[in-house]
C-alpha cells in the first residue's frame, strides 16, 4: 500500500490549543527592587572555563634551518640508528660552531622509525607540522617508502643516509628526494663477488620480505648467474618471524654450498638455527650484508660465546680513505665502534646545509636543485665552513664528503650515488667486524 504523506512548505502549522502561551520575560520595571542588577560585564579571563580562555600566542618558528630526522632509536634498525643519529647531531655541532646557516644556528628536531610504517609516518607528519624544512631519513628504505610521497608533497626535502632500495633510483618525488647510500644494485655485484671469490658457486639465498631484502636478492642472483655459477635456493622470509627452522631446513635439503643472508637483526635468530643444524661459519660458508654488519651480531646469536660467528663474511658501504678526517673526529666526539653508515648521515646534513647557502633559502625544492652541483664544481673543499665561504665567493664547489659520494640526477629527478664503495669484511674470534677490503661498484659496471 502506498502512503503518501502532505507536507505544506513555507508555513507554520496551526497552534495546538493545548500548546502554552509563550512566556515573556520581565522587564525592568517587573524586577523585584530588591533583586540584585544583572552582571552584564564579561568575567576576566582567568575566570573563563578553560574552553573558552583566550589562547595563548603561539611562539614563532626558529629562524634558520630547521631539521629532523626519522631514524631508527628503536627496532630492528636500532643497532644501525645510533651512528646515523650521533652523526647528524655532531654534523649540527660543527655548523653551529662555524657559525650557522644563513646567519643562524640551526635547530634539529628528532623522531624515532621504531621499524614500524606507521609510526615512521606518524614520526614525518609530526616534524611536517612542526615546520622542518628537510627530513634526514628514514633509515630503512621500507620506512622511507611509507614516508617519502608525505615529505616530499610537504615541499621539504628527504635526504636518506641508508635507503638502498632501487624502487628510489625512479620513484617520482618532485626532485626533493637524495640518499647519500648507493642503491642495492651495486651491492649485490660485490656480494657475489666475494662468495665466488672464496670458491662457491651454488649458494643458497634467503632475503626478507622488504624492498630492501628483495633488491639485494635480484641483484646478487643477477651477478652470480652473469659469472656462471648456479643458486641453489632464492627464499624470501617474513622478517617479523620468531622462528626460522622451516627455512634452514630448506637450506639443508639443497644443494647449496654456501648461505648468504639479506636481513637485519632477525638474522641473529637464522644463524642461531644454522649453527644448531651444523651449518654455523666455522663449518660452512656463511655471509651477511650491511643489515647484518655489527660487532653485536655474535652477542645477538651466542652472548656466551663471541667466538659463534668466526670467520662470517659480507658486504656493507664503506669508506675506504677517509681524506677529511671525518672518521678521526666523530669517534673522538662518541667513542661509538659502529659507525656503518655516519659517514652518509653527516654528509646528508652538511649537504643540506650548503644547499640552503647556495639557494639562499630553506625552501625544499630550492635546496633539493643544488645538490647534484655541490659534488661536481670547479673548486674542491673539505667541511662545511670552507664550502660555504667557496660558495659565499661565487665559486662551484665539489664537496669532499665523508663517505666519498659524489651525487647524480636520476631519470626521476633524485640524486644519489652514481658509484659505491663496499667493505668486505670478516668477523673475527672475539667477535668483531674486521675490514679486508675496499672495492668500487658503479652503476654502469652492474649487471
Amino acid at each position: 500500500m502506498l502512503l503518501l504523506v502532505a507536507v505544506s512548505a513555507g508555513c507554520d502549522p496551526a497552534p495546538d490549543a493545548s500548546d502554552p502561551a509563550p512566556v515573556t520575560p520581565p522587564s525592568e520595571t517587573d524586577r523585584d527592587p530588591g533583586e540584585p542588577e544583572p552582571d552584564t560585564d564579561p568575567p576576566p579571563d582567568d575566570e573563563l572555563p578553560p574552553e573558552v580562555a583566550e589562547p595563548d600566542d603561539p611562539e614563532p618558528a626558529p629562524a634558520g634551518l630547521l631539521l629532523g630526522y626519522v631514524l631508527p632509536e628503536t627496532g630492528p634498525l636500532a643497532f644501525l640508528g645510533a651512528p646515523q643519529i650521533e652523526a647528524v647531531r655532531f654534523a649540527v655541532e660543527e655548523l653551529d660552531a662555524a657559525g650557522g646557516v644563513l646567519g643562524h644556528p640551526v635547530t634539529l628536531l628528532t623522531g624515532d622509525e621504531a621499524g614500524d610504517p606507521g609510526i615512521a609516518l606518524e614520526t614525518a607528519e609530526r616534524l611536517l607540522d612542526e615546520g622542518v624544512h628537510a627530513i634526514i631519513g628514514a633509515a630503512s628504505s621500507r620506512m622511507s617508502l611509507a614516508v617519502a610521497d608525505t615529505v616530499t608533497s610537504a615541499g621539504a626535502l628527504q635526504c636518506s643516509p641508508a635507503n638502498t632500495a632501487v624502487a628510489f633510483s625512479t620513484m617520482d618525488l618532485g626532485g626533493r628526494y637524495a640518499r647519500t647510500a648507493p642503491s642495492d644494485r651495486l651491492q649485490g655485484p660485490v656480494l657475489a663477488a666475494t662468495i665466488l671469490a672464496d670458491g662457491n658457486r651454488n649458494p643458497a639465498l634467503l632475503a626478507r620480505n622488504d624492498d630492501y631484502g628483495q633488491d639485494l636478492l635480484d641483484a646478487t642472483v643477477r651477478a652470480l648467474e652473469a659469472e656462471g655459477a648456479g643458486v641453489a635456493l632464492e627464499l624470501v622470509y617474513d622478517g617479523d618471524a620468531v622462528a626460522f627452522d622451516v627455512e634452514v631446513a630448506q637450506v639443508m635439503t639443497s644443494d647449496a654450498d654456501s648461505v648468504a643472508i639479506l636481513g637485519f637483526e632477525e638474522g641473529a635468530l637464522i644463524l642461531r638455527e644454522l649453527i644448531d643444524q651444523g651449518l654455523g661459519p666455522r663449518n660452512f660458508p656463511v655471509y651477511g650484508a650491511d643489515g647484518l654488519r655489527s660487532n653485536d651480531l655474535a652477542g645477538l646469536v651466542d652472548p656466551g660465546d663471541p667466538s659463534v660467528l668466526t670467520g662470517m663474511r659480507g658486504t656493507a658501504p664503506g669508506l675506504g680513505e677517509d681524506p677529511t678526517g671525518f672518521r678521526e673526529r666523530f669517534h673522538a666526539a662518541t667513542d661509538l665502534e659502529d659507525t656503518q653508515f655516519a659517514a652518509e648521515a653527516y654528509d646528508c646534513t652538511v649537504l643540506i646545509a650548503l644547499a640552503a647557502t647556495a639557494a639562499g633559502t630553506t625552501d625544499g625544492g630550492a635546496m633539493a636543485a643544488q645538490l647534484v652541483d655541490l659534488t661536481t664544481g670547479d673548486t674542491p673543499c673539505t667541511g662545511y665552513a670552507a664550502c660555504r665561504d667557496a660558495l659565499e665567493a661565487g665559486d662551484t664547489i665539489a664537496y669532499q664528503s665523508a663517505s666519498g659520494v659524489v651525487l647524480t640526477r636520476t631519470e626521476s629527478g633524485n640524486a644519489e650515488p652514481a658509484t659505491g664503495r663496499y667493505e668486505v669484511w670478516t668477523i673475527d674470534d672475539t667477535g668483531r667486524v674486521i675490514v679486508d677490503q675496499v672495492v668500487e661498484q658503479a652503476v654502469e659496471s652492474a649487471p
